[in-house]
């Protein structure tokens, strides 16, 4: 946890950083602030969310079911990766939201009420919970079920409403 909360952190600020950087460049009336501060919102998206989750969640899906060494391989080279990968787009999200907000865009932050983000949740979530799962057969079971059901989600369902 303390990992994954000092990552986050530090992404973020380095992301605020550069956000900043480029939008002081563009407010001095230099056209290419504009450029950089596109390329650091192009990074990561809500909508990147839904096909990383959906990797993550066959990947603990099959760690439920493996047995340990693959499960472990599985988990180190898979969901291990993915986890982070998940982490460090968040975290670019957020970054480019507090230097945005930092140059007087108030409207900014609500950006961060897309229910889209429940998926990071989720994701961060299930990985910080993992041993738990495996050590309890009956937690296992149920792991299995709604990994398989947050797959199929992720992978199939529109999400639009």
């Amino acid at each position: 946890m303390n990992k994954t909360v000092s990552t986050f952190l530090l992404i973020s600020a380095l992301t605020a950083l550069l956000m900043a950087l480029s939008l002081a460049v563009l407010q001095h009336g230099y056209p290419f602030g504009n450029s950089g501060a596109k390329r650091l919102e192009a990074i990561a998206n809500a909508d990147s969310f839904l096909p990383l989750a959906g990797i993550y969640f066959f990947a603990a899906l099959l760690m439920m079911v493996l047995p340990l060494k693959a499960a472990s391989f599985v988990l180190l080279n898979a969901a291990d990766m993915l986890n982070w990968v998940v982490v460090a787009l968040f975290a670019t999200i957020v970054g480019c939201i507090a230097a945005r907000w930092a140059f007087g865009q108030t409207s900014a932050p609500s950006a961060l009420l897309n229910w889209r983000f429940l998926v990071v949740a989720a994701v961060v979530g299930s990985h910080l919970a993992m041993n738990e799962f495996r050590r309890n057969v009956l937690l296992r079971s149920l792991a299995f079920v709604v990994f398989a059901v947050a797959t199929l989600a992720c992978l199939f369902w529109s999400f639009r409403f």
